[in-house]
């Protein structure tokens, strides 16, 4: 957890800044099944002394290969999750690239809670997840995290270590808002 934080500036405003990160070490486990999979593909296409067929061998190598791409690029865009809070929106990044993203503006987000106990299992997974009475979460390990209530009565669920931090930036900025930017040139 990041002690800066739960720091306030003068003048009552929240830090400018607050990150955080979440990570689950096993998703690396189903990754290196995925390459496992990739690597039975590539071994069955080479060293092939199947007799039932072309066909057959072209279906088992193309579906081991999928299977283990799937597997891999699916696990590893949710290893981790980086969560930033500015003075105007929260941005999620999932993965070793970043995506998926979402870029929540404050402008959309009615208020944030604290979760002491989020768990893949009441999201069905882990992953980017939708449900139609929870609304949507990047769920990457069970544990604390944070939901923003939207504006439009939906709401987005994110694990993330020092999640009470992130709600407490999230809050300070809902109060205080950012002055508004005028446009460079004018």
């Amino acid at each position: 957890m990041r002690k800066e934080s739960r720091r306030v500036r003068a003048g009552g405003r929240p830090p400018a800044v607050w990150t955080g990160r979440a990570t689950n070490r096993f998703q690396w486990v189903a990754a290196v099944a995925g390459a496992a999979f990739m690597g039975l593909g590539i071994t069955l296409a080479v060293e092939s002394p199947w007799t039932s067929g072309t066909a057959a061998l072209v279906m088992a190598v193309f579906g081991c290969v999928a299977a283990g791409l799937l597997v891999l690029f699916g696990t590893l865009a949710f290893v981790h999750v980086e969560v930033r809070v500015d003075d105007r929106a929260m941005e999620v990044r999932c993965g070793h690239i970043g995506v998926p993203r979402r870029t929540i503006p404050f402008t959309e987000v009615v208020d944030a809670d604290y979760a002491p106990r989020v768990t893949p299992r009441h999201w069905g997974g882990w992953g980017y997840r939708w449900s139609p009475d929870r609304g949507t979460a990047v769920i990457v390990r069970r544990g604390e995290g944070l939901v923003l209530r939207l504006a439009d009565g939906r709401s987005f669920t994110v694990t993330v270590d020092g999640a009470e931090g992130a709600v407490d930036s999230i809050r300070g900025q809902l109060r205080h808002p950012a002055p508004p930017q005028t446009p460079a040139g004018a």
